[in-house]
C-alpha cells in the first residue's frame, strides 16, 4: 500500500494517456542494485511513456575517467524529449527546483562527489518532501560487498549504507535489482 501519490500529468498526443491526463504515481521510488545490475534501465522502464515532463538528474562527474561509454549507452536508451539536469553536488537544490517527473541516476555518484564523501543525506530528504511531482532514485547497493581496503571506500561504503537507508525510509516503494531481476522490498 502506497503512503503517497502523486499526481502526473501526461501528453495525450504521444497516446495512450487515461481520460484526464493525470494518472496517481508512487510519488517517490528507489530503485537499489549493484554496478552493472540493470538497475539503471528498469528505473528508466518505471517512466510512462506518456509522462509530458521528464528530467534526468545526472550526478555522475563526466570528467572522470572511464565513464564517457557509460554516459553514452544511457543517453542513447533516454526517450529524445527527457531533459538532462547535470547537477553533481547541487542535487537537492535542482531536484527542487524542477517539475515533472525526475530520475535520478544516481546516489552513488552524488555521494561520491563530496570530498572524503562526507556526505549530509538532510538537504536530499528535505527535497524529495517538498516535492509534488514523482521522483525515481537509482542507487548502488553496497552492503552485500566486503569491507573496502581503503579508508575512501569503507567512507563511500558507509555513507551509500546511510544515504539509502535514509531513502528507502521516506520512499513509498523500493526495488532490488540482482543481475537483471527485479525483488521489490
Amino acid at each position: 500500500m502506497l503512503r503517497r501519490l502523486a499526481l502526473a500529468n501526461f501528453d495525450h498526443s504521444r497516446g495512450g494517456a487515461l481520460p484526464g491526463g493525470v494518472v496517481a504515481l508512487p510519488l517517490i521510488t528507489l530503485v537499489l542494485g549493484g554496478v552493472a545490475s540493470g538497475k539503471s534501465a528498469y528505473a528508466e522502464s518505471l517512466v510512462p511513456p506518456e509522462a509530458a515532463t521528464v528530467t534526468y538528474f545526472a550526478t555522475l562527474d563526466p570528467s572522470s575517467e572511464g565513464v564517457a561509454s557509460r554516459i553514452a549507452q544511457h543517453r542513447r536508451r533516454r526517450p529524445a524529449y527527457w531533459s538532462t539536469a547535470e547537477c553533481g553536488l547541487e542535487l537537492p537544490r535542482i531536484l527542487e527546483s524542477r517539475g515533472g517527473l525526475a530520475l535520478v541516476d544516481s546516489l552513488g555518484a552524488w555521494v561520491a562527489r563530496f570530498p572524503d564523501c562526507l556526505v549530509e543525506e538532510r538537504p536530499l530528504l528535505e527535497a524529495l518532501s517538498r516535492r509534488v511531482d514523482p521522483v525515481i532514485l537509482v542507487s548502488e547497493e553496497v552492503g552485500m560487498s566486503p569491507l573496502p581496503a581503503t579508508a575512501i571506500g569503507v567512507a563511500f561504503q558507509d555513507a551509500m549504507g546511510r544515504v539509502n537507508r535514509a531513502v528507502a525510509a521516506v520512499a513509498d516503494q523500493v526495488f532490488l535489482v540482482v543481475a537483471g531481476r527485479v525483488l521489490q522490498l
